[in-house]
């Protein structure tokens, strides 16, 4: 990626004070050059910032260490995933998160899942392949694992599918409880090395908001899905007995306010929260005396340096993003989305009705700023839930309905959607030909399903209609990227992203110890984390 300069040059000082420290100038631009160690030096009363070793421990009030930012967050988990950084792009379903965006995150050192959630699995098969080919040195890379509510059978094809092309990382999401394909996932293939170790082959990234989650992927699998499992001959009972060793997921993200399902908890609560159940299921299983590590990650509202610095000093392991990389150019969705992305603040989302949990009240996050879904789904929602067919719905309001959102005669949607179910799973078809209630329910998620493919392939004349999945963190993005070159869409590049909010958090974490110092002429937490060019290099 080619990136023009942002006139805000990279600064080593070798000039200083009179007093022997640097010009409050000099000291923004050192604590920004993250390889240069710095020295708090002074006398009680004043003390300043300099580049050069004291001759003697006199007066030195603080050491300021250089920050690589390979060395932000888990070594472990660094270790565990052949990475260079401890950065994640999550998936976003529908293949938002695309075959682009995980083989470039690989190249840079980060870890990718594509977003696999919705998708048909020829159209997965067809991805994972080229992501394979596309990375032959066998740089890390994931898959999302969309937890299916009303057909498990898709859930078991897509956890065999995954096998047979040797995936060997997963992202679980909306999962509630483990389930019988989750559990196969996980275990097949488990052995004992010589040295006693036992290794897993496959490894689960739990996304999590609720610790009554979290608690169930900290723990072994379930005992009775491991039975039914070696009873399918679907494991042998070695593994199975390997299996009530090991936690469901080594890696577990701590999701908060985030894009798409979410609980919108924040992280600062959140994720000491799950510090704490880690601890105990350490104790509990007794993984720590055997050497078994879990890590946390952080992930929902971080758009900018100072949320990443934040995280880290909290206590993830490692960070996910999900809306900022949304925003680049490598995402599966349509340019026009984009644009509308670099245009949003932090406010301008919503929470309505989720297309896959309807009937249920389940809701998700989106994009409201130049789009009408918001509305329009949840009026939907309300006329379900107060009728008990379409054709009870008052007249006015059902032409309203057909004319304004569905842009079709109830009738055609049916057709449609009958169609589709009778393809996909006929018992829905059967039951909703018995139901009027539930054929309105089906009709209406036709909307919110197509609400999100018009997103991502830019439909003309369907924008009111967009559901675009995204948290908080977007604004966070706009805000600091502002009058730089990452400020247009079109120049957005996700690697590029990543290593700047590193950089920026690493910066903050300097500044952090030179205010414990006491060192005068600090910048401001803005100034230090301000993007410069030098940030995105080698991105």
């Amino acid at each position: 990626m080619t990136l023009p300069p942002l006139d805000l040059p990279r600064l080593r000082s070798t000039s200083q004070t009179s007093a022997g420290g640097l010009a409050p100038e000099q000291i923004l631009a050192a604590l920004r050059d993250i390889g240069c160690p710095l020295y708090a030096v002074g006398d009680g009363r004043s003390v300043d910032l300099t580049d050069r070793p004291p001759r003697t421990l006199a007066g030195l009030a603080g050491v300021i260490p250089a920050v690589a930012i390979e060395n932000l967050g888990s070594p472990a988990f660094r270790k565990e995933h052949n990475l260079r950084f401890a950065y994640v792009a999550g998936a976003m379903a529908g293949g938002i998160a695309s075959v682009d965006l995980v083989v470039d995150m690989a190249q840079a050192g980060c870890l990718g899942f594509f977003g696999a959630g919705a998708l048909p699995l020829p159209t997965i098969e067809q991805a994972i392949r080229q992501i394979q080919s596309r990375l032959p040195g066998g740089e890390a890379y994931g898959v999302n694992l969309l937890h299916n509510y009303y057909d498990e059978k898709v859930e078991w094809a897509t956890v065999e599918l995954f096998l047979s092309l040797h995936v060997t990382r997963v992202e679980a999401a909306a999962f509630v409880s483990m389930t019988a394909p989750l559990v196969y996932y996980r275990v097949k293939g488990i052995s004992r090395a010589p040295d006693g170790r036992i290794v897993v082959p496959h490894h689960v990234f739990a996304k999590v908001s609720r610790p009554e989650v979290a608690m169930q992927f900290l723990a072994p699998p379930p005992e009775q899905l491991l039975a039914e499992l070696v009873a399918a001959g679907r494991i042998g009972a070695e593994e199975a007995a390997l299996a009530a060793e090991i936690p469901m997921a080594n890696d577990i993200t701590c999701e908060a306010d985030s894009g798409g399902h979410t609980d919108r908890r924040p992280l600062s609560v959140l994720l000491p929260m799950m510090l704490h159940e880690r601890e105990l299921a350490l104790d509990r299983h007794g993984y720590a005396e055997r050497g078994i590590e879990i890590r946390l990650g952080a992930a929902g509202g971080i758009g900018e340096p100072l949320s990443a610095h934040a995280a880290f000093a909290m206590g993830a392991d490692y960070l996910v993003t999900g809306s900022i990389n949304q925003a680049c150019r490598q995402s599966g969705t349509a340019a026009v989305v984009r644009q509308m992305l670099a245009e949003a603040s932090m406010a301008d989302v919503a929470m309505c009705p989720a297309s896959d949990m309807f009937e249920m009240g389940g809701r998700v996050q989106v994009l409201k700023r130049g789009t009408m879904y918001p509305q329009r789904a949840q009026r939907l929602y309300e006329l379900y839930k107060t009728y008990p067919s379409f054709d009870a719905i008052p007249a006015p309001e059902r032409k309203k309905v057909e004319t304004q959102i569905l842009r079709r005669p109830f009738a055609e949607v049916w057709q449609e959607t009958e169609h589709y179910w009778l393809a996909r799973q006929p018992d829905e078809a059967e039951r909703a030909r018995a139901d009027e209630k539930h054929k309105m329910a089906l009709c209406f998620r036709w909307y919110l399903g197509m609400s999100s493919r018009w997103a991502r392939l830019g439909e003309p004349g369907r924008q009111a209609d967009y559901q675009i999945w995204c948290g908080p963190a977007i604004g966070g993005l706009n805000r600091w990227t502002r009058g730089t070159v990452l400020e247009q869409a079109e120049q957005r590049d996700a690697p590029a992203v990543a290593r700047a909010l590193l950089v920026g958090a690493a910066a903050l974490q300097r500044r952090e110890l030179a205010a414990r110092a006491f060192v005068r002429y600090l910048p401001t937490m803005v100034a230090t984390m301000r993007l410069a060019e030098a940030w995105l290099a080698d991105a």
